[in-house]
């Protein structure tokens, strides 16, 4: 078995210092880091080896292409649920700006884990100053999913259809070990799920084999002083994922 010299009060202290950035510097990142990121991100383990995920890695005008059909979309659907009734009814009828996704993304959290989502959803915008029934404010913040909250550079994550739950959990595997090394490195990660609301955008900049499905997008690169960056989610105990005996 081969051995490693990480002390384990080093590795407690590390991992749970890792926090999602939510705004970064418009520095960019070096080509030999992202490789070498990917790199230690497949060290991961994976169903009988088979790594049934792919990347999309953009940058420069590429994201920026992306950024600008998100926006569009996002700038059509954040009017028509600003508009009543006839807003939406338009949205329906012209379809740009509703969701277009290879997975549901937009589902309702069942009742045992709204809360936990709401807290967080109180919290951040509370730091920020916005106010529940501001909704402009909190579409505003959310727009910002779409610039990828001035990341450089974003991954886009593909799964395998073939093999259904097991390439997400695949894949869940890689992102942890690409955020861990992203953030031994001084680099700032924010997993979104918002990236994945409109696939066609994506699909457009890159060559996606058949059977692969855009599964979430990891926006990176190094994070600003900006307050938002000092929030810090409430970290569960074990005890509520602990199973008791029956």
């Amino acid at each position: 078995m081969q051995k490693h010299n990480l002390d384990p009060a080093t590795w407690e202290q590390f991992v749970a210092s890792r926090r999602t950035t939510r705004d970064f510097l418009p520095t960019p990142i070096p080509q030999e880091l992202i490789d070498q990121i990917l790199t230690d991100a497949m060290t991961a383990p994976s169903w009988s080896n088979t790594r049934p995920y792919l990347v999309g890695v953009a940058s420069g005008d590429k994201l920026q292409r992306i950024s600008e059909a998100f926006l569009a979309r996002w700038e059509q659907a954040a009017k028509a649920l600003l508009s009543g009734f006839w807003g939406k009814l338009k949205l329906l009828i012209t379809r740009f700006g509703l969701p277009k996704s290879d997975y549901k993304v937009n589902r309702r959290y069942p009742a045992e884990l709204k809360p936990r989502s709401a807290r967080i959803g109180a919290e951040l915008y509370g730091l920020l100053g916005i106010k529940r029934d501001d909704h402009e404010a909190r579409q505003a913040q959310w727009a910002k999913n779409y610039k990828f909250f001035g990341a450089p550079t974003s991954f886009f994550i593909f799964t395998h259809s073939g093999l259904g739950e097991y390439s997400v959990s695949d894949a869940g595997l890689f992102m942890q070990n690409l955020m861990l090394s992203a953030h031994a490195r001084g680099l700032g990660t924010c997993a979104q799920g918002a990236s994945a609301l409109w696939a066609d955008p994506v699909r457009a900049e890159f060559k996606v084999p058949k059977g692969y499905k855009l599964l979430c997008g990891i926006a990176i690169g190094y994070p600003s002083d900006d307050v938002v960056n000092s929030f810090e989610a409430n970290r569960l105990p074990i005890a509520e994922i602990v199973l008791g005996g029956k």
